[in-house]
């Protein structure tokens, strides 16, 4: 039998390879929306950050969430990262 291969995605922010679990996409739609995507599967452009406080507050700083998705990031959005990377 096959044993599955463990996806690898790379933070952003942290330059770390690590699962997809582990970590948070946030994607621009085609239509310039910025969005978390829960699923993985969304159309558009992605980024991956770790799940992490202190990673979050790092990318709002140097804005470069903004600079990966090229589009500029709203309060609103980074909040919605954080109250799901404080759910988890």
């Amino acid at each position: 039998m096959k044993v599955k291969r463990e996806i690898l995605r790379t933070c952003i922010i942290t330059k770390e390879k690590l699962p997809k679990k582990d970590l948070l996409r946030i994607v621009r739609t085609p239509e310039g929306n910025v969005e978390v995507d829960l699923t993985g599967k969304k159309n558009g452009r992605g980024a991956y950050i770790k799940k992490d406080i202190n990673v979050l507050e790092k990318a709002k700083k140097s804005n470069a969430l903004g600079k990966h998705l090229e589009v500029n990031i709203t309060d609103e959005v980074y909040a919605e990262i954080k109250n799901i990377i404080e759910e988890k």
